[in-house]
């Protein structure tokens, strides 16, 4: 209690010094950084998740070949969770003597859980609704166009005839935008009564569930206790909507990237500040140790007064992160609409945590060899400056650093890329310090007056310049990260989805209507069709063994082998595409070659040379493995998993896809153009592009809410880097100033001193930050076109220099407006 009582007590002493000052003001800074962004990236989490489940309709699920035991809906009905159970399969539907291939959904009345299942009515009207009732059945456009049916009309479906209730426009569909064939919903009680759903069906069956997140987790954590059926797999939203996942991700990765800086930033200034006030504590401490003082003790007294200071400054710091964001949460939630609004309070308490060992680990080595000071310092200062040639205490800043940089960026690609950097510039910094500080004293005997003094002091304060070099690098390299590179990485992203990327998709094109609807589009103002063949096959044989005969390790590859599979061709390598096995097979091959995703490669362990067999329709292919892809599923592109060479693959049966850029305000033109071609079906992206658009313009709004904090957090940085020497300054100044020195020439030597100081850290931050922004560019936001903006960072390097002369100048104000003895006698 009394070393409590004697911490409170010099802390309420020492207030007053800057030291103490920019200590608690960089820990305010790094808890709100840390804060308000991992309570953002919580509740973006949480809106993807929610985003997601809407599209597989429930929050949680599982995918089986063969009907589910009842215990796992009993197991979710005792956890107050809402069932729905579902199953789909193809299936061949009759009327007016026309046969059509459909894609069959058999649901029960509850589905979908989560999500919308849209209808149009027979009265035309656009409805919301629930699975079909039992002898009913939903078609979409294409099934009833291909059957020339019509609402109420009669199909025959596994045997039994079902009136069409409703026109199908859009359902929960796991994020597929391409359908193979025609959908039909039917009721699940009408497809086991027609033996649809029986033993050797081609049926994949699904329990879909949702409720409240608690019962849904302990759901999941029973489910993956058991052992599932053979063949079955959960359904989970992390699986779903890879589009909208990766830009989650890439925002995900922006918001911690400036939180980790600004961290960063922060600790920074905490261990310059520290460094400080352990030179200014080292008298009390020796006449603490003189006066008999254990050491121990004096530890106790150090330690005590650190933590008196941190826990207000965690605590306000937490709910300003909280509160802060809220307040931009206010501005985003519109993006999720279905989130449940309650503000999680682990992040901020996290990042109170965070915070704590952020000062923890650049704050108390210097404090701790502070307890070391001799008693016989109070005689002679220079004992308690003591050389050491190692001291592995100063190597916990780096370690915290470390350890923050990884437990903070979720990408282990990311904490290397981000250590490495900050390391290199640290090195950099300090090397060219060290080659300044030889220049300086090989020129500065023969330089101009004030260039001599300000090399000198350089020179004579050795280790003090090297640290603020290094110091000072550190800082300017997070700021222009943050501040040019950040930046420079959103407009990048923003590029690749320019105001006019396609944003319609065209199915089921045929041969003869493809020059017709190229004119009829270019009336309407579209522009970038890009048309491709769109065939449908079945994977028959591998080497010459039948696939059904093949057993594989993954256990994707048995569903996607009973599959229907789209096929497509290209002579040019499509866009999104990159060659990473083989040779990509150009236009006119020897043989008939495939091109395949990393995805098959690795579910049937297929390499280049591989010889693949497919059956489309009527037709039949023998293809050798060409090359192996890697496709970016991100991008709005048509992408397929096998591409085949056009020579050998074109008189295979097919139709077309396409897409193309239509702007806004055409749904008549575009009404009239469905009507003219009723066998096409057209799928609108723009609500998804849109919803990308603003999460780059959300995260665009995050990192400046970030980026204030950082730029407070630099001006920490600069101040307390700055501060290091003042002690020492101002007493070669009143020296400098007793022996004749004018007030021109001590402001000249500061301005040179700081200047070269300034320049080394900012020249050296520059290119850092140009190196690491190329690194983060290509690879963790695979930004292909990315270039750092080289102009901008070397303009601010010799801004950062400029700022530093201009402070280093304000510091030394004081000195050059006071007399030499009252100096000295502070001294």
């Amino acid at each position: 209690m009394r070393l409590l009582t004697l911490s409170l007590r010099s802390l309420r002493r020492e207030w007053h010094l800057p030291e103490l000052r920019t200590l608690g003001a960089s820990l305010v800074l790094a808890v709100v950084a840390l804060g308000v962004v991992a309570t953002l990236s919580t509740r973006m989490e949480r809106g993807v998740l929610a985003s997601a489940a809407e599209l597989i309709g429930g929050d949680l699920g599982i995918s089986s070949p063969q009907a589910l035991p009842p215990a796992y809906a009993e197991q979710a009905a005792q956890r107050g969770l809402l069932v729905t159970r579902n199953a789909s399969f193809p299936s061949v539907a009759f009327a007016h003597e026309q046969s059509q291939l459909l894609d069959v959904q058999a649901t029960d009345g509850a589905y979908p859980l989560r999500g919308t299942l849209e209808l149009l009515d027979p009265q035309g009207k656009s409805v919301v609704g629930h699975g079909p009732a039992a002898g009913t059945v939903y078609l979409d456009h294409r099934a009833l166009v291909a059957l020339k049916l019509k609402l109420g009309d009669a199909v025959q479906l596994g045997g039994r005839d079902l009136r069409i209730a409703g026109e199908l426009l859009r359902q929960p569909d796991g994020g597929e935008l391409v359908a193979m064939a025609p959908r039909a919903l039917m009721n699940v009680s009408d497809a086991e009564q027609a033996g649809l759903l029986g033993v050797g069906s081609r049926a994949r069956h699904h329990l879909l569930i949702a409720g409240e997140p608690d019962a849904v987790q302990s759901w999941r954590r029973w489910v993956q206790e058991q052992t599932l059926p053979q063949g079955a797999e959960l359904i989970t939203p992390e699986q779903t909507q890879e589009r909208m996942r990766s830009a989650f991700d890439r925002a995900s990765a922006f918001l911690r990237l400036t939180a980790l800086l600004s961290a960063l930033l922060a600790g920074v200034a905490i261990a310059m500040a520290a460094q400080r006030y352990a030179r200014r504590k080292t008298n009390e401490v020796a006449l603490l140790r003189a006066l008999g003082t254990p050491r121990r003790q004096v530890l106790g007294l150090l330690t005590g007064t650190l933590g008196l200071l941190a826990l207000p400054a965690v605590l306000i710091g937490a709910l300003v992160a909280l509160a802060l964001a809220q307040l931009t949460w206010h501005f985003a939630s519109q993006m999720f609409t279905t989130v449940p609004t309650a503000l999680p309070l682990g992040p901020a308490a996290a990042a109170a945590v965070m915070g704590l060992a952020v000062l923890a680990g650049f704050a108390l080595p210097p404090l701790t060899r502070l307890a070391e000071v001799p008693p016989v310092a109070v005689f002679r200062e220079s004992a308690a400056r003591r050389v050491r040639r190692f001291d592995a205490l100063y190597l916990v800043p780096a370690v915290v650093a470390l350890l923050l940089i990884w437990s903070q960026s979720g990408s282990a690609k990311l904490a290397g890329i981000l250590a490495a950097s900050l390391v290199g510039v640290a090195i950099v910094a300090a090397l060219l310090s060290a080659l300044l500080l030889w220049i300086a004293r090989r020129v500065a005997p023969g330089a101009h007056p004030a260039l001599r003094l300000g090399l000198a002091a350089l020179a004579r304060r050795r280790s003090m310049s090297l640290l603020q070099a290094t110091a000072l690098s550190l800082g300017l390299v997070a700021l222009l990260l943050l501040a040019i590179v950040a930046p420079a990485l959103l407009e990048g992203w923003r590029r690749e989805l320019p105001a006019d990327t396609p944003n319609w998709f065209v199915l089921n094109l045929q041969d003869d209507q493809r020059t017709g609807f190229e004119h009829a589009l270019t009336g309407m103002g579209g522009q970038k069709l890009n048309m491709l063949p769109l065939a449908v096959g079945k994977l028959t044989a591998i080497n010459g063994h039948p696939i059904d005969q093949l057993s594989f390790k993954d256990e994707r590859a048995k569903d996607w082998a009973d599959r229907q599979l789209r096929l497509s061709w290209a002579g040019d390598l499509p866009p999104s595409n990159q060659v990473i096995a083989g040779q990509w097979h150009g236009e006119r091959p020897a043989q008939a070659e495939v091109s395949i995703d990393t995805m098959w490669r690795d579910m049937f362990a297929l390499k280049v040379g591989d010889v693949m067999s497919f059956n489309v329709g009527e037709g039949h292919i023998d293809a050798r493995v060409g090359s192996i892809r890697k496709v970016d599923w991100t991008s709005f592109r048509v992408n397929f998993f096998l591409l085949f060479d056009p020579v050998h693959a074109s008189e295979l049966p097919h139709t077309w896809i396409a897409s193309f850029y239509l702007p806004r305000g055409n749904a008549p033109a575009l009404a009239q153009l469905s009507r003219d071609y009723s066998n096409l079906s057209l799928i609108d992206v723009d609500a998804m592009l849109d919803r990308v658009r603003e999460i780059v313009n959300q995260v665009s709004g995050a990192v400046r809410w970030v980026l204030g904090f950082s730029l407070l957090a630099g001006a920490l940085v600069l101040a307390a880097a700055l501060a290091a020497s003042a002690q020492e300054r101002r007493h070669e100044a009143a020296l400098l100033r007793t022996l004749g020195a004018r007030r021109s020439q001590l402001r000249a030597a500061a301005a040179c001193e700081f200047a070269l100081l300034g320049l080394v850290a900012g020249l050296t931050a520059a290119f850092g930050a140009a190196g690491t922004g190329l690194w983060l560019g290509h690879a963790i936001f695979h930004i292909d076109d990315f270039v750092p903006p080289l102009g901008s960072l070397l303009l601010a390097a010799l801004s950062a220099a400029i700022v530093v002369m201009l402070l280093g100048l304000a510091g030394t104000r004081r000195v050059s407006h006071t007399s030499p003895m009252r100096l000295l006698r502070e001294n």
